[in-house]
């Protein structure tokens, strides 16, 4: 695939195991303008550490300079689940319970812990979510 059809950070190895390769790498301004930086938490200026699976068959170093990449559609699936189905969940609840006669205080109680449920079993499942949002790293040949 060519280098635009991927978000991709410059970074460093710091830990080879034998199931992974532990890469960290800091925000550069390239994350500015990209749409799902504040899914993949490259938006700010800390250092990230990203765990990829160690089977590409490529042989790398701790020290090595790499490209750490994720297709975009994972952002956009992450997006999903963070914001716009709690969205949906607390637009649906606030809209809906005043017809069942509830007081406001209720409304909101009820539509902020149906909030909190959701992200509790976001929560239990960050396992499972977790495998479907996985980054591969490459060589750095050239990276600019």
């Amino acid at each position: 695939m060519s280098r635009n059809k991927y978000i991709e950070h410059k970074g460093e190895i710091t830990e080879i195991t034998p199931e992974s390769i532990t890469a960290r790498f800091l925000n550069k301004s390239m994350c500015a303008s990209c749409h799902a930086k504040s899914v993949c938490g490259a938006g700010d200026s800390e250092i990230k550490f990203i765990q990829v699976p160690n089977d590409s068959g490529e042989t790398y170093r701790v020290g090595e300079e790499v490209i750490i990449r994720m297709v975009p559609s994972m952002g956009y699936k992450a997006v999903w689940l963070s914001y716009v189905i709690p969205l949906i969940i607390l637009m649906i609840l606030l809209l809906y319970l005043p017809n069942l006669n509830l007081s406001e205080l209720w409304v909101g109680l009820i539509a902020l812990s149906s909030i909190g449920i959701y992200y509790f079993i976001i929560y239990l499942f960050r396992g499972r979510i977790a495998d479907k949002f996985v980054f591969t790293i490459a060589k750095n040949y050239n990276y600019k």
